[in-house]
């Protein structure tokens, strides 16, 4: 096929750069979707199993297509959930690799919140039922951050362990602080009347936007974070044993 002489580089390079460009995307996408299917499989296998596949899954799409987001915002949602350790470490592979520049930006914020551990928490607002709550002010308490959202299939899951949990060591000096990703105020109110979750809800009705959120790097829900009696970030994983985390919590001296 002869083409116009008159034709610009640039045109004539994207009029054959095009079907190669549309190859790899379908690529991408079939294999994104295989990928998606078989870390889904692992859910009913229990979380260990779940993580190890997205981690699997995503290291693999990232090695074909590294200049895809998806990959690393899965190994970004692993590393959101390991230890320090580990988080560390995904952190440190994708900044030192091929990732686009939001995948590394998005990875050093999860680095920024992991700092945060040992430090006290800037959270002050008020509550959805009046309450002023300032977490410095509530020092000699052991105090249970819980970043969730009515809308959360997993955070509503974890209510009744929470409520459990509440119940129980309420007296002995445990607290909740409720963080809202929700964006309607009414659904959210009317859900924590009929759970009976008693303790203080912050609302701003900006969904991922939500102000600490935002300033806290949260990137998935539930996010669960205990303070301790000192007014320090010590657990960012309070999800699994939480009932067994509080109490150890509770013994230790101010």
């Amino acid at each position: 096929m002869r083409t116009p002489a008159n034709l610009p580089r640039l045109a004539l390079a994207l009029l054959f750069a095009l079907p190669a460009a549309a190859r790899a995307e379908k690529n991408f996408e079939e294999r994104n979707k295989e990928a998606r299917s078989a870390i889904m499989a692992r859910r009913p296998d229990g979380s260990a199993a779940f993580y190890a596949e997205l981690e699997k899954q995503g290291r693999a799409l990232a090695a074909e297509f590294p200049d895809k987001v998806e990959p690393y915002e899965m190994l970004l949602y692993v590393a959101g959930q390991a230890d320090a350790t580990k988080t560390r470490a995904i952190v440190g592979e994708i900044e030192a690799g091929q990732a686009p520049d939001a995948a590394k930006e998005r990875a050093r914020g999860l680095l920024a919140k992991l700092n945060a551990v040992g430090q006290p928490l800037d959270i002050q607002f008020t509550a959805l039922d009046g309450r002023a709550i300032d977490l410095s002010a509530m020092k000699g308490k052991v105090v249970l951050v819980d970043f969730w959202a009515v809308w959360c299939g997993p955070c509503v899951a974890e209510i009744p362990n929470v409520k459990a949990a509440y119940e129980q060591l309420q007296p002995k000096g445990f607290e909740i602080v409720g963080i809202s990703f929700d964006k309607e105020k009414d659904k959210l109110e009317s859900f924590i009347k009929e759970k009976g979750m008693t303790w203080p809800q912050y609302y701003d009705g900006k969904g991922w936007q939500n102000e600490f959120g935002v300033k806290y790097g949260i990137n998935s829900i539930p996010s669960m974070w205990l303070v301790d009696k000192k007014g320090n970030l010590r657990d960012m994983n309070a999800r699994q044993d939480l009932a067994a985390k509080v109490e150890k919590l509770l013994a230790e001296k101010e």
